[in-house]
């Protein structure tokens, strides 16, 4: 039985609160967590964005086996409450780690398994809500991802500012409490979604199946650990898994036949333009974050700005102004039927996010004396790159479940995830184009440095928007056809 408006409305709510709090302690740490590499376990700057990216791989190259677990294992709304439940324990350990690097990683290792479990299946669920509304489906998982950016932002000022005044284990614990409330959410309000799983959880629970899952995140957990000490092993893994599920990608793509043959096609070739968007995303925790460090003035508006780490929050800020308004869009233009295609969607915010980076390459021009740069350049920069996250990350997972069969709806979600752990690892390598040696500070010296590989990644994003652009109406026919 499809949920009514009311219900669904309600449960849209839930949904949306879960993701918000659980959100609200990933970004809270993702801000710091580069920084922190640096300051509090003595890496260099090359060595921290390699770790961030290696622990950011993790993060959303385990969102397959969360999608397979909801899936055929446990059910999306059991895998969901144990995928919270790991992530609370993980963020609470991190807040007692403090400096002891083994405890560190073991912290992240269980946040990284806790969210791969959770990450794909709220989504999953959304999806089934919205199942016979097709409509709304855009504008649903735009409002949904507007969520994302409200606990980012919030989280992205608080952490870094709790972390400067109280020490970052605070802000670690800050962190835990957002997960804390997200298990009490989901707990009180998950009668909202009845009936609304998987066929695994229309099961009765299985005692042996939960406790198999549960040694095995005890065992993700140890590996991922050690994973973090021996990056090429990481580096290799993440290779495995990622050809193992495009393999698997592709037999359903031949096993389907013909107009969703077309369809899954399209998808893949979206998912593969996803992770060059989602490479250029992991410069904001790293490159970005420490050209804001270094060479970024931080006075706005007659306001001084005490962390420059906070620039980060610009990216929700941007996004949350921009959500309701693209999701107007999508609805207004698509009750008439002349909404742009999902194609072009992508190529436009691959288009933005080029001249993102060519804002702060030319801000470097206009720098002072001392080598920094108006924070409004930065501002700028934001702004369109927000806009492309939006028309590409905020409706990836729609195009998901426009896209491929509602039987392997949460592993194809989690193959969408995946472009995020590749892009993870590319971004770190991407990233330490831009290290410097501990020994320069002087922003005149670093000012160079970032502005050049900011150029050459705007040049190298016009190049792919090109090719985007062109495939549009071969993708949009196959997108279009009818049984």
């Amino acid at each position: 039985m499809p949920a009514t408006k009311v219900n669904q409305s309600k449960a849209f709510r839930m949904l949306f609160f879960l993701e918000f709090w659980e959100r609200f302690g990933y970004y809270g740490l993702q801000a710091v967590l580069a920084s922190f590499f640096v300051k509090s376990l003595g890496m260099s700057d090359a060595e921290s964005f390699v770790v961030f990216g290696a622990f950011s791989a993790m993060v959303y190259g385990y969102v397959s086996i969360g999608g397979y677990i909801g899936d055929k294992v446990l059910g999306t709304q059991r895998t969901i409450l144990l995928g919270t439940v790991t992530l609370t324990i993980g963020y609470v350990l991190m807040a007692f780690a403090h400096s002891n690097k083994m405890a560190v990683f073991y912290s992240l290792a269980i946040i990284a398994c806790g969210n791969g479990i959770f990450k794909a299946n709220p989504a999953s669920l959304l999806s089934k809500l919205y199942e016979n509304d097709a409509q709304r489906l855009d504008s649903a998982f735009t409002m949904y991802y507007m969520s994302v950016n409200i606990g980012s932002f919030i989280s992205t000022i608080l952490v870094p500012i709790i972390g400067g005044s109280y020490g970052l284990s605070a802000g670690f614990a800050i962190c835990a409490i957002g997960l804390i409330i997200a298990v009490f959410n989901f707990v009180c309000f998950r009668h909202l979604v009845k009936g609304l799983d998987s066929p695994a959880g229309n099961e009765p629970l299985s005692i042996p199946k939960l406790l198999i899952t549960i040694a095995g995140i005890i065992i993700m957990v140890i590996a991922s650990a050690w994973m973090l000490t021996h990056l090429l092993v990481a580096h290799w893994l993440l290779g495995i898994i990622g050809a193992v599920v495009f393999f698997i990608f592709f037999k359903l793509i031949f096993e389907s036949k013909g107009v969703q043959r077309g369809k899954m096609i399209v998808a893949l070739v979206l998912i593969l333009e996803a992770i060059a968007f989602f490479t250029l995303y992991q410069q904001m925790p790293t490159s970005l974050n420490f050209f804001a460090i270094k060479n970024v003035d931080r006075n706005v508006l007659g306001l001084h700005i005490a962390d420059p780490q906070i620039f980060q929050a610009l990216n929700p800020f941007w996004i949350m102004i921009a959500s309701p308004i693209l999701a107007w869009l999508y609805n207004h233009f698509g009750d008439r039927g002349t909404d742009l295609s999902m194609p072009a969607k992508f190529t436009l915010g691959m288009l933005l996010c080029a001249i993102s980076f060519f804002v702060v390459a030319i801000s470097g021009r206009f720098a002072d004396s001392h080598g920094l740069v108006s924070a409004w350049w930065l501002i700028i920069s934001y702004l369109f790159q927000s806009l492309g996250e939006l028309l590409i990350s905020g409706l990836g997972l729609s195009m998901i479940s426009k896209l491929v069969p509602p039987n392997v709806l949460g592993f194809l979600m989690g193959a969408w995830f995946l472009t995020s752990s590749i892009a993870a690892v590319l971004g770190g390598w991407v990233a330490q184009f831009t290290s410097v040696p501990s020994n320069i500070v002087d922003p005149l010296e670093t000012l160079p440095v970032y502005t050049h590989v900011f150029m050459n990644i705007g040049i190298c994003t016009s190049v792919l928007t090109v090719i985007m652009f062109v495939t549009i109406p071969w993708l949009k026919h196959r997108i279009d056809a009818k049984e």
